[in-house]
């Protein structure tokens, strides 16, 4: 499975961070509470050690999972080079009706993050939004029903 992965660089120097972090100090205390909790004796009933051995579960995942996302990254440029009409890595801005405006930036799945305006392009606003230029006027399905966005700027 090659599944390609797009992030922005931010995103990818914040994985390989994590990745930094997970394998270096992480594992390393992980390791010592294996070792403490074996120390302890009688491992059938003992919590320490079978928490411990679920953590490094997670720890090992999530390791795996970072691994492969910058194994198989594609760098998107802000915008992809392109300020004309909306790609992967633009930051948009757009009105709805009669609210505030709001600014998104178009990420890959892998880094999509709503409560800090990183939108997936796979999501629908973000599907809704590939393609387009400043000054369209779109309709959005959501979840939620149908929204109208007025696209204002692009990044």
């Amino acid at each position: 499975m090659n599944e390609q992965v797009y992030l922005t660089a931010e995103g990818a120097a914040r994985l390989k961070a994590e990745l930094e972090e997970l394998v270096g100090p992480a594992r390393t205390e992980l390791a010592k509470r294996l070792r403490a909790a074996i120390q302890q004796g009688d491992l059938s009933e003992n919590a320490d050690y079978h928490k411990a051995k679920e953590d490094q579960g997670f720890l090992e995942g999530r390791i795996q999972e970072l691994e492969f996302m910058l194994k198989n990254a594609e760098i998107i440029p802000p915008n992809n080079g392109n300020k004309d009409t909306i790609d992967i890595g633009a930051r948009i801005t757009v009105q709805e009706e009669d609210f505030e405006p709001e600014t998104y930036h178009l990420v890959g799945p892998k880094e999509a993050n709503p409560r800090n305006g990183m939108i997936s392009y796979e999501s629908p606003i973000g599907q809704a939004l590939m393609g387009h230029r400043v000054g369209d006027k779109i309709n959005v399905q959501t979840p939620g029903g149908t929204i109208y966005l007025s696209i204002l700027q692009i990044e």
